[in-house]
């Protein structure tokens, strides 16, 4: 039995490339990737009905499926948590080192119509990251941890993408600034639970938010108009 073809957007977004840094996520991209994959224009556009805005999407979800396989496969047992999350943003931006793609990415969804699609997919790393590293938040803090965490990420990327030192690692080095950041945060947050004062002080909102609830998981299911790889 012969390995079934790649589905068609996975297709498209291989041939898409080459014209990115050129042409930028656009359609004129989108028309060059349906003629040089051979993908008809009919499954083309059933599976990428913004053409390269689309293609933009998969490109970054293609990062995060990348960045978990490495994550699945890095011995991280004896690791500070820490350093977990900042080897997982590190995996992340290592995934594809196509900069151009992603400097293009990110002037894409800069723009008005296109922000909520990029701020969807930033939380969306965030997500697969601590979902990836063992987060059972049920509470705020389910949304307090991905909300931090993506504005680590962002800002982590648009550092990378001036970055010009050896192997990035001034691009480490703000990266883990920016945790470091992030856990003097976490340690006020602990002070404040110890002390008689502040604890009663913050009664009230810490009630309120008591009562928020992380989203309820929906099962992976086929909806009608997603692509299923035909069996050979």
């Amino acid at each position: 039995m012969t390995d079934p073809l790649p589905d068609p957007k996975s297709r498209l977004l291989d041939a898409a490339l080459p014209h990115v840094a050129f042409d930028g996520w656009t359609e004129k991209t989108f028309e060059a990737a349906i003629r040089d994959s051979d993908v008809s224009p009919t499954v083309a556009r059933a599976s990428c009905p913004r053409g390269g805005v689309d293609l933009a999407v998969a490109y970054h979800k293609r990062g995060d499926e990348l960045m978990l396989e490495r994550l699945k496969a890095a011995p991280m047992t004896d690791m500070r948590f820490r350093d977990r999350i900042a080897a997982a943003v590190r995996f992340r931006i290592e995934a594809i080192d196509d900069k151009e793609a992603v400097r293009r990415g990110s002037s894409l969804f800069a723009l008005p119509q296109y922000a909520p699609d990029g701020a969807k997919l930033i939380w969306g790393t965030a997500d697969a990251i601590w979902d990836a590293l063992g987060d059972t938040s049920e509470d705020v803090n389910w949304y307090t941890k991905r909300a931090t965490l993506s504005g680590v990420y962002s800002a982590t990327v648009l550092y990378w993408l001036g970055d010009t030192s050896e192997g990035n690692a001034a691009t480490w080095a703000f990266l883990d600034r920016r945790i470091d950041d992030v856990m003097q945060i976490e340690k006020l947050k602990a002070q404040v639970r110890e002390s008689p004062t502040l604890s009663r002080l913050m009664a009230g909102p810490n009630w309120l938010l008591s009562h928020v609830k992380a989203p309820a998981r929906m099962p992976r299911m086929n909806f009608p108009g997603s692509w299923t790889a035909p069996r050979r």
